[in-house]
């Protein structure tokens, strides 16, 4: 509980009560300014304290028309697109739908009371006294709800589905390997194709979790382009890289404060067992009959629009042009990826990641791709404002992502082009995914009641 400075009489109503001790919450320290104001501090990253970006507390004890202007006061990061109109999320017990808070009441600037760091502020009118109300830098996505779904998918007995424990982390979590294809392959002449796909080696950055849900809900349902897929491709999906980050509600880092996309190159079992697991598969993949022809790993961007590709460099053109193939047909595929935003590169900073490292282990035949998503929107065809992201529009992404498997592998006609056509764009309404049902997605009323009459958002 958070008293206004010099008060010592009883806590009363508008003393506000602020928590994260939760799974993924961060909120480090209060520091009340005045009856309105508050300066809020990250905490930084357990055993790192480089990184202060993702932000997850709650508020209760408010008083209804309390209104409160809350100050995040030690962002790690300068760039932010809170420059271009990204805002915090919000969310109450009584409205429990995640909505961005308006952007006209959220500012960023460099502040002369804190070192001149930057700032990101944002006005607040609490609207039910009886509310418990969330605040977070973007949509959560817990390892508790990735356990849940992952549950919920295994008692539907798909025959097509495997799941399996690849390791344990740190503090001894699973590390789920999901495993997609037919049992039985429809032409024994064809070999099938291998794609292996992560999420989450930065903990922060959830975005990426929704995408993977909207790969494996896509691969899992009974669509047409899904039957074909799992007729001729294997895939093999690690939905959370770093469940310790995740769970601990870190930005970047591991519970012993590593950042494991730098650490491909020599993993270790006791300091970064995870991703030491996950390395260990792919190498033993690569070195089977079958042979892995894509490498996804799935992040957020904290300063671009639109979801993006980052590729490998390469001296042979014929190979530079192939690895463009992908990109091009997702860009086709999905209204919100931008191929202009892809780039190939060789950074040497970038020398420790999944893409670069496994760039260089497998044979030239293999792709291997950073698929990078905005933390805020996208820019529309014809449109000149950006669109929020939510949800379902991040699950959207990952089942055109999905899709464009199908369109790669007719190009390369490994698969029969003379199969039924699919629409471009793959909407939510076209996937049967029972395995959503009952974890809070898509069930909830949205902020305010269901009926327009009664809709009430909060006021700012």
């Amino acid at each position: 509980m958070v008293t206004p400075t010099g008060y010592t009489g009883v806590s009363r109503k508008s003393h506000l009560v602020f928590d994260a001790c939760f799974e993924s919450g961060n909120l480090g320290r209060v520091d009340c300014i005045s009856e309105f104001e508050f300066d809020l501090f990250i905490r930084p990253d357990t055993c790192n304290p480089r990184f202060r970006v993702w932000f997850n507390f709650t508020v209760e004890n408010v008083q209804e028309t309390q209104r409160v202007i809350f100050n995040i006061v030690n962002f790690s990061k300068t760039k932010s697109l809170y420059r271009d109109g990204m805002s915090p999320v919000v969310k109450s017990t009584s409205r429990p739908k995640w909505q961005r808070l308006p952007a006209k009441n959220v500012y960023y600037y460099r502040c002369p009371d804190h070192r001149r760091n930057y700032v990101m502020s944002f006005a607040f009118c609490f609207d039910r006294e009886d509310d418990v109300y969330q605040f977070a830098y973007c949509y959560p996505y817990t390892y508790t709800r990735l356990q849940h779904y992952l549950d919920s998918l295994e008692r539907r007995n798909l025959d097509y589905l495997q799941r399996e424990q690849l390791g344990l982390s740190v503090q001894q979590r699973r590390l789920d390997l999901l495993t997609i294809t037919s049992p039985a392959q429809q032409n024994p002449a064809k070999q099938k194709k291998l794609v292996v796909l992560t999420a989450r080696v930065h903990p922060g950055e959830s975005p990426a979790s929704f995408i993977c849900q909207g790969v494996i809900d896509f691969l899992v349902s009974q669509h047409p382009v899904a039957v074909i897929l799992r007729d001729h491709v294997i895939f093999k999906i690690v939905p959370m890289l770093n469940p310790d980050g995740v769970y601990l509600g870190n930005y970047r880092c591991s519970l012993m404060g590593f950042d494991l996309n730098r650490h491909w190159q020599e993993p270790s079992p006791w300091v970064h067992p995870t991703l030491h697991a996950v390395k260990q598969l792919i190498v033993q993949l690569s070195q089977d009959a079958v042979g892995l022809e894509f490498y996804i790993d799935v992040h957020a961007h904290s300063t671009m629009m639109n979801g993006f590709m980052y590729g490998n460099v390469f001296e042979e053109e014929e190979r530079v042009q192939r690895q463009a193939v992908f990109p091009r047909l997702l860009c086709q595929n999905a209204p919100d990826f931008s191929f202009s935003n892809t780039s190939f590169n060789r950074d040497v900073v970038k020398a420790g990641t999944g893409r670069r490292f496994l760039g260089g282990l497998l044979d030239d035949m293999s792709y291997c791709y950073t698929l990078e998503v905005s933390f805020y929107s996208y820019m529309a065809a014809g449109s000149t404002a950006p669109v929020p992201y939510t949800e379902d529009t991040y699950m959207n992404l990952g089942r055109n992502v999905a899709r464009t498997f199908l369109d790669y592998y007719r190009h390369n006609n490994f698969i029969d082009d003379n199969k039924p056509q699919t629409p471009n764009h793959i909407n939510s309404t076209e996937v049967l995914s029972q395995g959503r049902q009952g974890n809070g997605i898509g069930n909830e009323k949205t902020l305010g009641g269901e009926r327009g009459a009664e809709r009430k958002n909060l006021d700012y």
